[in-house]
């Protein structure tokens, strides 16, 4: 069985004896700490830090946790979160006509690499249900056109608070969410982009990247904003290419690196080693 932990995600204005506060504050009430981790970011002289403890014998329930550790946060300004390592996230996969993304993740999620449940798969499309009545996964079908979007929403959203859904991953999903939707959910949607942002947008990327004799392709994951692929990013890659790569092949490799980059930012989400600062984030990888 693996140990239970604690995992206290937090940002305030750095100054002396914050780590040296939160160590104390942890050892006091006879918890172990198992790993942690701080930055501090100048000129703006911000602090964050992740710090993981073992809960076997720690003298706090969950409640009395949250509001013991208050007063130490409002000493520091503190913005924080706790989360418990067995709770399972709930993670909902959006996803059109492309299989690739999409296959990934419930592979990984079959082989015990992401610990969530998928209680729920969306799409404006039929094409993946197959796939996802294959895996035991409950498949939604709301197609949208220009009239129906809104109402379409209303009902993925009905579906998703009904679930109790955590993170949405948008698996390929090719559309653009409206701006209600993405303040909802803020910080909880990611999507995988198919290049090293900023780059070439707009219809057939390969194909200009083709014609421009690039040298590297790239992948980005991000989270949504209402800025169309302007969210922070949580993992890009890169691979080489050559003149003797066609389109084809230069799509090939962008769809293999297009799937390790959304893993890795799925994970990263799922294991508490995000922190959002404005248009960028801190990862404690």
């Amino acid at each position: 069985m693996e140990k239970t932990t604690a995992i206290l995600l937090l940002s305030c204005p750095d100054r002396k004896g914050i780590v040296a506060g939160v160590s104390k504050f942890v050892s006091e009430h006879n918890g172990n700490i198992l790993d942690a981790a701080q930055y501090s970011v100048q000129p703006e002289n911000m602090l964050f830090m992740r710090v993981e403890w073992d809960m076997e014998g720690f003298t706090l329930s969950r409640d009395d946790l949250k509001e013991a550790i208050a007063p130490l946060a409002g000493q520091f300004s503190m913005k924080w979160k706790i989360h418990f390592s067995d709770y399972l996230p709930k993670m909902a996969i959006f996803v059109s006509r492309h299989v690739y993304c999409f296959h990934d993740l419930i592979l990984r999620h079959q082989m015990g690499e992401f610990r969530a449940e998928i209680p729920l798969v969306i799409s404006n499309h039929l094409d993946m249900k197959p796939l996802a009545d294959h895996f035991g996964l409950t498949y939604r079908y709301y197609p949208i056109t220009t009239e129906n979007k809104a109402g379409q929403e209303k009902k993925e959203i009905a579906e998703l608070e009904k679930e109790g859904v955590d993170l949405i991953v948008l698996a390929r999903y090719m559309q653009i969410l409206s701006g209600e939707f993405v303040r909802r959910y803020h910080g909880k949607i990611i999507n995988i982009h198919h290049s090293f942002l900023p780059a070439f947008a707009g219809s057939s990327p390969y194909q200009q990247a083709y014609d421009r004799g690039v040298k590297i392709i790239g992948a980005t994951s991000h989270y949504v904003t209402e800025m169309l692929d302007e969210g922070p990013i949580i993992t890009q890659d890169v691979i080489k290419i050559t003149h003797k790569d066609s389109v084809d092949n230069m799509k090939l490799k962008g769809k293999d690196l297009e799937r390790i980059v959304l893993a890795k930012a799925v994970r990263l989400h799922l294991e508490h080693r995000i922190l959002v600062h404005g248009s960028k984030t801190i990862i404690f990888d």
